[in-house]
This record gives C-alpha cells, sequence and structure tokens, in this order.
C-alpha cells in the first residue's frame, strides 16, 4: 500500500520504464556519436475507450490565504490538467507527457538519471488534444490525486478514459510533493514535504493539506467566478474524486471535509488514521488495489477502516499486480518489453481493469446508472477479487 516517502520499490519500478538499448545509449551519451539526429519516440498509452475525443488545458492555481505548509513561505499553489470531452477534429496537437526536466529530476530523485534517457520518459505519447472545444452539455467532475512523489501524469490513462466517457478530469499536482512539478515562470518544485513528513503522523499531514487543495480547487472550478473558460461544462451537484497511494487515502480525508465530493476511490493508498470523526456520511467509497491489499492484520491494512464505512462500499483486489498497478507505468514497461517480474499481470490488462471498475463506480453514484460489475466476481475477470472482511 502507500507510503509517505521514497522507496526502493519506486526506484526499480521506473528503471523499468524503458529498454536495454535506451539504458545503453544513455549510458554512452558522453562519448561521440554520429546518430545525434535520431530522434527517440517515448512509448504510447492506450487510447480511451469511450465515445467521445478529450481535450486538455492546463491551469496554475494560487491559494493566497495559505501559506504554503511545505515552504513555509508564500502562497500554496496547484498545477491541473483538466480533460474533458472534446469534439472531434479539435484542438492542437496531444500535450506534453511531462518535461525534460521534469523527467531528469524524477529519474535523478531515483538515482537512474544516468541510465534512463529523460527524453524517451518525458516522450510518452498520449491522446488529448490540447484546446479541442467541449462537447456541449453538463458533465460529472472528477478530481484525480497522484500518489507521493510521483506526478499527475502518472494518471494520464486514467484521466484520458473517464473524459471520453463522458467525465470532467482535475489531476491535480501538489506543489512541493511530487519529486519535479513544472511551475510558470520556468520554475520546477521539487518535494520538500518527502523529509518533512517522515515517521509518525506524516501520512496524515499530507492528507490533511491535499484535502485543502481539493475544497480550493472545487471553488476555483465550480465557484461563481470559475478560473477555467470551459467551466459551464461542469455539473457542480455530481463531484467526486479518486487517487493512487496517498493521493487515495486523500480522498477519504477531502470528502470529510468537504460535503460537495459525492464518492471517493482510494487505489491501494493506506488510509489515515484514526478514521475522520465526521466520517464521510455514508456516501459511497470504494478500495481498489493491488494483490498485496488483501485483509490482514499487517500495518497500514484496509482492515480497520473498513467497519466504519457505512454506505455503500466495495473492496476489490486485482491478482498479479503491484502498487502502481493502477497507474500508467505497467503498460508503459510492458510496452516496451520490460516486464516486472512481481506484477505478472499484463500491464494493459492492469490498466483495463482499473478503468473498468473506476468508471463503473462513478457511472453508478454520479450518473446513475447500475454497472453489474461492481456486484462480486465475474468469469471474465478471474483476476478481480472482491472482500468482504
Amino acid at each position: 500500500m502507500n507510503t509517505t516517502r521514497r522507496t526502493a520499490a519506486a526506484a526499480v519500478l521506473l528503471a523499468l520504464l524503458l529498454p536495454a538499448p535506451l539504458l545503453a545509449a544513455s549510458a554512452a551519451s558522453a562519448a561521440p556519436t554520429a546518430a545525434t539526429d535520431v530522434r527517440v519516440t517515448g512509448p504510447e498509452l492506450p487510447a480511451p475507450t469511450g465515445r467521445f475525443a478529450v481535450g486538455s488545458e492546463d491551469l496554475h492555481l494560487t491559494d493566497r490565504s495559505r501559506t504554503d505548509p511545505w515552504a513555509h513561505t508564500g502562497p500554496r499553489e496547484l498545477m491541473v490538467t483538466l480533460r474533458y470531452p472534446a469534439q472531434r477534429g479539435t484542438g492542437r496537437a496531444p500535450a506534453a507527457y511531462l518535461s525534460t526536466e521534469e523527467a531528469r529530476l524524477i529519474l535523478a530523485d531515483k538515482g537512474l538519471d544516468k541510465l534512463i534517457d529523460p527524453a524517451a520518459f518525458a516522450g510518452t505519447r498520449a491522446h488529448a488534444r490540447a484546446g479541442a472545444r467541449p462537447v456541449d452539455g453538463r458533465h460529472p467532475l472528477i478530481v484525480l490525486s497522484p500518489g507521493f512523489t510521483v506526478p499527475r501524469a502518472t494518471l494520464t490513462s486514467l484521466a484520458e478514459d473517464l473524459a471520453s466517457r463522458g467525465y470532467v478530469v482535475a489531476a491535480v499536482d501538489h506543489a512541493y510533493e511530487s519529486a519535479a512539478t513544472a511551475f510558470p515562470g520556468g520554475r520546477i518544485l521539487t518535494c520538500l514535504a518527502c523529509d518533512q513528513t517522515q515517521g509518525p503522523g506524516g501520512r496524515e499531514a499530507v492528507t490533511a493539506v491535499r484535502a485543502k487543495d481539493v475544497s480550493f480547487l472545487l471553488d476555483r472550478l465550480t465557484g461563481p467566478h470559475s478560473v477555467w473558460r470551459h467551466a459551464g461544462v461542469i455539473d457542480t451537484g455530481r463531484i467526486a474524486m479518486a487517487g493512487h497511494s496517498i493521493g487515495g487515502a486523500s480522498a477519504l480525508t477531502a470528502m470529510a471535509a468537504d460535503p460537495r465530493i459525492r464518492a471517493g476511490v482510494d487505489m491501494d493508498g493506506t488510509l489515515p488514521e484514526p478514521y475522520p470523526a465526521s466520517g464521510i456520511g455514508g456516501r459511497p467509497f470504494m478500495l481498489l488495489g493491488s494483490a498485496a491489499s488483501v485483509p490482514g492484520d499487517q500495518p497500514g491494512n484496509w482492515s480497520g477502516p473498513w467497519a466504519h464505512f457505512d454506505g455503500w462500499k466495495r473492496w476489490i483486489t486485482f491478482d498479479g499486480t503491484d502498487h502502481f498497478g493502477a497507474t500508467d507505468y505497467p503498460a508503459l514497461r510492458d510496452q516496451l518489453g520490460v516486464p516486472h517480474p512481481e506484477a505478472p499481470l499484463p500491464g494493459a490488462r492492469a490498466l483495463e481493469l482499473t478503468r473498468t471498475y473506476v468508471s463503473a463506480f462513478f457511472d453508478q453514484h454520479l450518473k446513475g446508472q447500475p454497472r453489474p460489475v461492481l456486484d462480486g466476481p465475474r468469469a471474465e475477470a478471474p483476476e478481480v477479487r472482491f472482500h468482504t472482511p
């Protein structure tokens, strides 16, 4: 499950993102070469499966009512990528996955910057088109929050798929909580929170900050003076949140603090302790985990918090996955021919299952469309396990 510090597992994961030829080329980059004009193309994310094309737009938000809790100076800042149902044939080329400098710093944070070509990682190809015209109508809003030390880009495939199915999706980078996030003015903010959240209470500190971030984001997107030019397509009465790792844990904290969030999904994140005293008022919540996230007594297990959920709830795990199974990473490493020995489920399948169950949850609880896939095991999905501890 989630951890609020850098881990060796995360380093191994990023090491598996690129194939051996690129690793060798990067290690030899200091030597003269005649192939300097060769363009390295990054991997491609799976295409969205919904009926709509997908548009994207980045927003920079500044909350001047709060001093940044990690920098201890200056206002709190967020970077947000909005993806939304778009009219086909509109918009510019697909937006970049990461800047090369962001990719370099993320790799350096894991000690891999001398082995992996940052341009190849940054060059991952997505499908949303910048500046595309939104589809008419009003669509539910879903906030996505990434894991600790990793950027919002890691949830691109899920965000694009949800947008293609008729949702507006706001993926958030929380300042100073990723190894690298590009902000306006050429600034790259690194993870100041990493050292400040070691030890007891660190997880709770991060989730509390993120809950405030999300409430501020909702104010700025759905308030009377929205910062987004297409805010009219958001149905302000249908808002939900999902996240990976500590981003998923933050969904619970945000729901406890903000009644506008009607439903939540935690993708393999250890929940904050104790369970919020105010609860979440019977609102639906889904735990979607890796193969290790089964009921048990190990620290961080969901067994304790499970009893406190008093509304619709599910605890689902996918066999053959690791902590990053709900993110882009497994699909990228498999496409590049570098499977993870500890996560044998093909990355494309892990992502397919994540998209299926997350979208079904939101369809049922935001759109009122029953989704039988949430009712229990199915023969066509033997990797999926339902738990009722």
